[in-house]
């Protein structure tokens, strides 16, 4: 269980701490005047009552908050106020200019709008030429344009045009815009009867442009089923599309939707829209059972009609949640596009039944996703986490495999699958540990047309690799001697842009191209206006480093395979120049998942919490993504013994390397970072002197039964057996092993105060579970607070949510660990 970007868990993301002066006088209340004692019981003085009237009112401080805490609060909100301004990069495209010199590059920015709870979206604009020796400038332009109410956007392939989708509001149709480079061209109104909004959330969602840019596909929820109509004398058989007071709608049978972040949204359907008339069809023969998604054009010809290629998650039984979860069956279909136009009816009669048949595509493997055509239309490419849906685990070591597409659609049903890189089960000592994808650029290809650069993580940093098709050889052309992570926006040609960033580094934008001899990769610095933040920051942040530590396994036994016997790995964060004699105090950070990782890149909250005179100690355990699946797959089964131990261990191995004191110690973590956390304080209770745990899963036998994720529950307990053991009613000696394995079954010895951030619409770990924990703490006299989040869900990252959690855990360890 986890979440984007980055890869960081959803199950759940050196300074000497400042000291503070004591709250002054007049933060504490007011002292009431009493009346004087000659008046009579039960009344006051005029002359009293003058004076109390110019006395200022008692200060009331919020819930939870003493003179002193709110003095913190004040200094660290200001802090962290000033890091959340900081924007990110989100998406980048890039167009040949007008006059055949130099391009154009698009950058889509988003930065946290704390009053009105959202990200605020822009879009900045770059002209980029090459000079004669190598040298690339930006000139930018001299303000970004705010995109207000953009659901997504997308350009044209020729980029002529801008595709721009606004979704709807309180039951407002979805509006599709078409930009030319001077104005407005077209603009769609798509009434809620056609379908409701349209997919953005990165999974689902497919919007793809035609060759000759008439036509767009995307991904949209079907239209609101009919409901039951009742009125005073029953139901109503012809139901009402209209108000009527008279009568009401009733709710009809539940259906099941795809858990977390999609509570509320229906199926998700392809519809093509017609750019000229503004017709929209939705695609014709897709099983009702079936959700579609990541849909493209397949090549056309003149000959055949035109076919779309797209995902499918079948689901005839129960949706189980597959935010995160990469081990859910699907595979790649090829749907013919519906026609347009005054022929079209007619057209439509004459098309053979068979013909409007869709057609599954990859049979022979159960999983296949992100499709992407080669440019010559000859190549079908697409990712597979085969390896999740086999075993079970809800992440693990992805495959990219190649499909040659025929001319003849007739044959594709026998089309072989041929795979390009394998799933690595132990990697060489510093070398490839595997795919870890998750998705393609949008035009991903070099101009050869056989190489594709892809994004992927190699231990605790994430890289840029680059794959010829033809051959299979594989490349990582960001700085092999580079532990900040290289994540590729888009391409120029041939050349790469790219951002870098680390714990301690701000996003920096870098151009990366090929030598003129060889094959090596050269990258420069771009000096970019996006990226920005205050003094204060820039500050700190240079006064901190970072190193990734290799973490030997304790403990090597017989029955471990080789690559859960090598190293693990720790992100490791401190002062640049250490106090003679003295350590600052350590937060142990911990990943969900727990098939997830924590990467080597900026995050503003890694950077606030170093910010406050603290190390870190970021850890990879066993199980994590980015070291070969064997590693990974050895934590299944073993959770709460083999993730705990290979956390203590780490935190052993920073306390003899001299990185910490063994008595100022804090651990943080979120959704299974959660878990390990409430395990820790259990488990190692003299060790924490503070944890803060975020939608931590906290008892497995009362999860089991409310999360939408239920088969999590059964692997990670029981390993390899769990996905056929996996049930909707939990036996109770089922029920008996999930409470051993779980947290709460260690509350006993738990002494480290604690604080815990919920969210209410937790659809992964519900509240329950990590309110029943933290009132059991609070039962036994351990210092402990709740926040609850009314309207937040697992990841936590609403940006007041996430504003408010991170000042409350500064202000919690700051007391417990000073």
């Amino acid at each position: 269980m986890r979440s984007e970007p980055h890869r960081f868990p959803p199950l759940l993301p050196t300074i000497l701490i400042p000291t503070f002066p004591t709250a002054h006088s007049s933060l504490l209340p007011t002292p009431t005047k009493l009346a004087p004692s000659s008046a009579p019981i039960g009344r006051v003085s005029a002359a009293a009552r003058m004076e109390g009237s110019k006395a200022a009112p008692a200060k009331t401080l919020p819930l939870g908050l003493d003179p002193t805490m709110e003095e913190e609060y004040a200094s660290q909100s200001k802090l962290l106020g000033e890091l959340a301004s900081i924007s990110s990069i989100d998406k980048a495209w890039t167009f040949k200019s007008e006059n055949g010199i130099g391009s154009q590059a698009m950058f889509a920015i988003s930065q946290a709008n704390l009053l009105a709870n959202k990200r605020r979206k822009s879009i900045l604009s770059a002209n980029v030429s090459k000079g004669s020796n190598s040298s690339v400038c930006f000139q930018w332009a001299p303000f970004p344009v705010e995109m207000t109410g953009v659901a997504t956007m997308l350009p044209s392939p020729s980029g002529s045009k801008l595709l721009v989708v606004r979704n709807p509001e309180s039951g407002s149709p979805v509006q599709f815009e078409i930009w030319s480079q001077s104005h407005l061209e077209k603009e769609f109104q798509i009434p809620q009867s056609v379908h409701g909004s349209v997919y953005t959330d990165g999974w689902f969602e497919g919007i793809s442009w035609n060759s000759d840019e008439t036509h767009i596909a995307y991904v949209a929820e079907e239209p609101t089923p009919a409901k039951p109509t009742f009125d005073g004398q029953g139901y109503k058989k012809c139901g009402s599309e209209e108000k009527d007071c008279g009568s009401w709608k009733g709710v009809g049978e539940w259906e099941e939707e795809w858990g977390e972040t999609y509570a509320g949204k229906r199926r998700p359907v392809i519809f093509i829209i017609d750019i000229n008339s503004g017709e929209v069809q939705p695609v014709k023969g897709i099983s009702k059972h079936l959700s579609a998604g990541q849909v493209v054009w397949a090549p056309s010809t003149e000959t055949s009609p035109q076919y779309l290629v797209f995902v499918g998650w079948s689901s005839e039984t129960r949706k189980l949640g597959i935010k995160y979860c990469y081990n859910r069956p699907c595979g790649l279909y090829a749907a013919r596009a519906p026609f347009f136009g005054s022929d079209a009816k007619r057209e439509q009669k004459e098309i053979a039944e068979e013909d409007l048949s869709v057609l599954n595509v990859t049979q022979g493997i159960s999983s296949a996703f992100f499709p992407v055509f080669s440019p010559d239309g000859k190549h079908l490419l697409f990712l597979s986490a085969r390896n999740s849906v086999d075993s079970g685990a809800h992440s693990a070591t992805e495959s990219l495999h190649r499909i040659d597409w025929p001319a003849n659609l007739q044959a594709l049903s026998s089309a072989k699958i041929v795979e390009m890189i394998s799933v690595v089960q132990c990697p060489e000592d510093g070398g490839f540990p595997g795919l870890y994808n998750g998705s393609f650029l949008r035009k991903p290809w070099l101009s050869d047309g056989t190489t594709i650069v892809l994004n992927s993580v190699w231990g605790s940093s994430e890289v840029i690799l680059s794959v010829n098709i033809s051959s299979g050889d594989l490349t990582r052309i960001s700085p092999s001697d580079s532990n900040a992570a290289w994540r590729a926006l888009t391409l120029n040609d041939d050349n790469i842009i790219a951002v870098s960033s680390s714990p301690v580094d701000l996003p920096e934008i870098k151009y990366g191209y090929k030598e003129v001899q060889g094959d090596a990769w050269n990258w420069s610095s771009v000096r970019s206006p996006m990226i920005k933040c205050s003094e204060r920051v820039k500050s700190l942040l240079s006064s901190r480093e970072f190193n990734i530590l290799k973490i030997p396994v304790k403990d090597v036994s017989a029955n471990l395979t080789k690559g859960a016997s090598k190293p693990y790995e720790a992100i490791h964060v401190s002062r640049t120049s250490k106090k003679y004699g003295q350590l600052d105090p350590l937060i142990v950070f911990l990943h969900g998942g727990p098939h997830a990782v924590s990467l080597s890149s900026f995050s503003k909250n890694i950077a606030f919490l170093a910010s406050l005179g603290y190390s870190l100690l970021i850890v990879n355990y066993r199980g994590s993504l980015g070291f070969g699946e064997e590693a990974l797959q050895s934590l299944p089964g073993k959770i709460g013994t083999q993730d705990v131990n290979d956390v203590l261990a780490a935190i052993d191995h920073a306390i003899d390397k001299g990185f910490a004191s063994p008595n100022r110690i804090a651990v943080i973590g979120g959704s299974h970072g959660g878990f390990l956390t409430t395990h820790l304080i259990g488990q190692a209770p003299e060790r924490f002197a503070a944890a803060a745990a975020r939608n931590p899963v906290c008892n497995l036998a009362s999860m089991v039964g409310t999360t939408d994720i239920p088969d999590w529950c059964y692997f990670e307990v029981y390993g390899s057996e769990g996905k056929d053991k996996f049930t909707e009613a939990a036996s109770a000696a089922d029920l008996a092993i999930f409470h051993s394995k779980s947290p709460i079954s260690h509350i006993s010895k738990v002494k480290t105060p604690t604080i815990f951030l919920i969210g209410a619409q937790d659809l992964r770990v519900p509240q329950s579970n990590g309110i029943q924990y933290a009132r059991a703490l609070k039962e036994k006299g351990v210092e402990t607070k709740i926040m609850i989040f009314p309207n937040d869900v697992h990841g936590l990252e609403i940006p007041r949510t996430d504003y408010e959690s991170f000042i409350n855990i500064g202000v919690w360890f700051k007391k417990y660990c000073k």
